[in-house]
């Protein structure tokens, strides 16, 4: 078996989602939220267990874990562009909070529930950063009102989505603790064997060791290496499309390939990016 990515949702939870890392987690955690959100210690809700996973290649390995405050975490890396993505982000954020409130509790006791979703694709094509928070404000002052929604978006094709990149050029784009992580769940094999000073905190070359040193059951390889797969279909889908679309150029391939990604429920600013057909010719084939 070749060596195992991050960016795989089983791997990430092995790294992330047991007892003994939780140091990772924390870190990851702190790495992405405000400073008033941040945790000293958090609890687990529903540890990575073996025997618990499902095979399908879209299954949610998600991390859920409470902090010492109270505050609710839900941590997951999407593989795939899977169609209305944001509806299930939302919807898994409002069960998150929801599911705070047991039988006879009064509705004070519900606390901040944040929602941090680590995606393998473009998912916010209007913005050119690879972090972004949302909140729900009023819309001409942009006034907070309900400060316990908080939903994070983390693109790792924004952060680097260039397989030929360097060490050197990697480097160039870390400037804070989270850019340490992204680099780590993105191009980890540009770091194992030479990790640079600058960014060698604690956290990242433990992440590293364990990354190094997993081993998985035979039940938890084929689900790895299934999910494997169906990223590999994914990526070399795009690249597909952008070879046809190149070489031949002709208008009947990019409908084709936009027909082919509408089925697939791709956004459609990326196909106008991939095809280079206008939004006007896109609804038009929808």
């Amino acid at each position: 078996m070749e060596k195992i990515t991050p960016r795989i949702d089983l791997a990430f939870k092995k790294i992330f989602g047991v007892e003994e890392n939780k140091d990772l987690l924390i870190s990851l955690i702190n790495a992405t939220v405000s400073p008033e959100d941040q945790v000293c210690d958090v609890t687990l809700l529903n540890p990575y267990n073996a025997k618990s996973f499902r095979s399908d290649k879209l299954s949610i390995l998600d991390v859920k874990a409470v902090g010492e405050t109270g505050k609710i975490f839900n941590i997951e890396i999407q593989i795939t562009n899977e169609a209305d993505y944001d509806k299930r982000a939302l919807y898994y954020w409002a069960k998150l909070y929801t599911d705070q409130l047991k039988a006879a509790q009064h509705y004070s006791t519900l606390n901040k529930a944040i929602g941090i979703h680590i995606l393998n694709f473009t998912s916010i094509p209007d913005s050119k950063k690879y972090h972004n928070v949302f909140h729900i404000t009023e819309k001409e002052s942009g006034m907070p009102y309900f400060s316990d929604l908080e939903l994070h978006t983390v693109e790792l094709v924004k952060f680097s989505n260039d397989p030929n990149e360097d060490l050197s050029s990697l480097l160039k784009k870390v400037k804070n603790e989270l850019d340490i992580w992204i680099a780590f769940l993105t191009r980890h094999d540009l770091l194992k064997d030479n990790l640079p000073e600058a960014i060698a905190t604690d956290s990242l070359k433990k992440a590293l060791h364990v990354l190094d040193t997993m081993k998985f059951t035979d039940e938890e390889r084929m689900a790895y290496e299934d999910h494997l797969k169906w990223l590999r279909i994914e990526a070399n889908t795009i690249e597909k499309f952008q070879k046809e679309a190149k070489e031949k150029g002709r208008q009947e391939v990019k409908i084709e390939i936009a027909k082919t990604m509408l089925e697939k429920g791709y956004a459609i600013d990326d196909i106008v990016l991939l095809t280079g057909l206008s939004t006007a010719e896109i609804k038009e084939i929808m």
